[in-house]
């Protein structure tokens, strides 16, 4: 007969501590809850009232229980608004050094491809003891990608991109859920992560069939949609430089500065007029149904990787007379 834990296997590095403040809450909460009932039921008890005329006693009441009932209380819920921001905001932020996977949800499957290529349909293979960074888009309405396993879990939410992140600690087999009521069939919109040894996985990506690299299709995408005619390598195009422009702060023709991240991106391929660079006319066509959210990602990939070229030195003055 199989098992059913009350608990799924905690098999990442995050997991212990997320299963931790967890049961902090709960011990504190269940404390509170036995202290007040049970003081409920014996103060019912002792105090009621013995016959019909007797009166109760003019209270006024102490200041010494109202600090403590207020001081304590606060404590205990400013230790855990603390505790829980740490974890969440390290949980929230990818470590630099993690590869990323590209996670599409769509009614009713998982879409995945790696950073080689390889894809995978409701799979999601990994190395143990490595940062996963996963980027999940949706192609038709919210999910949320969910392994209790890692305790990690996101919303892949129509038009944005968001991201979570993971180091599994133990080769296995752990469950994926879409943890958002998605339509008919959302209680089939499951999968597996395998984590597996390093040369293991590596053998398995050699034996995956890739076509291509995310940055490799990115800019074929470039290149076949003629992105390349107007973003040019130098400022002699029609569209802004995009070489070097992920991660910097952008000007925009309403005053603002935005930075540009992956969101910003992919807004401005889908809906260029919602944000328009300082000293450009709004004239790039919409590719809003026109390009996949598979094509959206591998194309924001692309662009990632582009880099300002390297100045040029100046040519050392000849020493000849």
């Amino acid at each position: 007969m199989s098992s059913f834990p009350l608990f799924p296997e905690a098999a990442s590095s995050i997991a212990h501590e997320v299963d931790l403040i967890y049961f902090f809450i709960l011990a504190v909460c269940s404390f509170f809850a036995i202290l007040v009932s049970g003081l409920v039921v014996f103060f019912a008890v002792k105090y009621r009232r013995r016959h019909p005329d007797e009166v109760g006693a003019d209270i006024h009441g102490s200041i010494l229980l109202e600090l403590l009932w207020t001081i304590i209380p606060f404590i205990l819920s400013l230790v855990m608004f603390v505790w829980g921001a740490d974890l969440f905001f390290r949980i929230a932020r990818p470590p630099a050094d993690s590869m990323e996977v590209f996670v599409v949800g769509k009614q009713w499957m998982w879409k995945v491809q790696h950073p080689e290529g390889v894809r995978e349909i409701n799979e999601l293979h990994v190395p143990v003891n490595r940062n996963v960074k996963i980027t999940l888009g949706s192609e038709d309405v919210l999910h949320d990608y969910y392994i209790p396993a890692f305790r990690v879990k996101m919303d892949a939410v129509p038009g944005k991109l968001t991201t979570m992140w993971f180091r599994a600690t133990k080769p296995g087999t752990y469950q994926i859920f879409c943890a958002e009521y998605c339509g008919t069939q959302h209680s089939g919109m499951i999968g597996h992560v395998t984590v597996l040894e390093e040369h293991d996985y590596e053998a398995w990506l050699a034996g995956g069939r890739s076509t291509g690299t995310a940055v490799e299709n990115g800019e074929r995408l470039f290149t076949d949609l003629a992105c390349i005619t107007c973003h040019k390598t130098d400022t002699s195009g029609r569209g802004p430089v995009l070489a070097g422009v992920f991660g910097s702060q952008v000007r925009l023709m309403d005053g603002r500065t935005v930075v540009a991240d992956e969101n910003y991106l992919r807004e401005s391929i889908v809906n260029p007029q919602a944000k328009v660079v300082l000293g450009y006319q709004p004239i790039m066509p919409t590719f809003q149904g026109t390009v996949s959210e598979e094509n959206l990602m591998q194309l924001i990939a692309y662009i990632k990787t582009l880099k300002p070229a390297a100045p040029v030195s100046p040519a050392a003055p000849s020493g000849g007379q």
